[in-house]
């Protein structure tokens, strides 16, 4: 069995949950959904949904530096929304956060999330 590793940074929200921030096997690291919440308040940040989705991209971020690599290594992405009708703001806003080549991607329509979110973010990063 693969050594686990427990991630944590609290620059991203605690978990809210018994859930860890992300975990790493190998160099594999798996990253629990983000959603708006403001880490140092732990507050939503959700004045509209493209703040919710900077939001949860800077938190996915936080994350993945704690774990030592960047969005620059996500592989794959999990984007939940309570409205499709967001995805293209998604798309857009994800055009500010990653670079060619971009991680493959999923978006699948919820009809909840936690805190009322309206925008929920995972990912999978695979670390140099």
């Amino acid at each position: 069995m693969a050594q686990r590793t427990i991630i944590s940074t609290e620059l991203a929200p605690l978990a809210i949950g018994t859930y860890s921030q992300a975990v790493r096997v190998g160099q594999t690291v798996y990253m629990s959904g983000q959603i708006a919440l403001d880490p140092a308040t732990m507050q939503m940040d959700n004045g509209n949904v493209e703040m919710e989705v900077h939001r949860a991209f800077r938190n996915l971020r936080a994350v993945a530096q704690a774990a030592g690599g960047g969005l620059d290594d996500v592989v794959k992405l999990n984007v939940y929304l309570t409205d499709l009708s967001n995805f293209p703001l998604v798309n857009e806003t994800m055009g500010k956060y990653f670079v060619m080549p971009y991680p493959a991607r999923a978006a699948v329509g919820v009809k909840e999330l936690p805190r009322g979110a309206r925008v929920e973010i995972d990912a999978i990063l695979e670390l140099p």
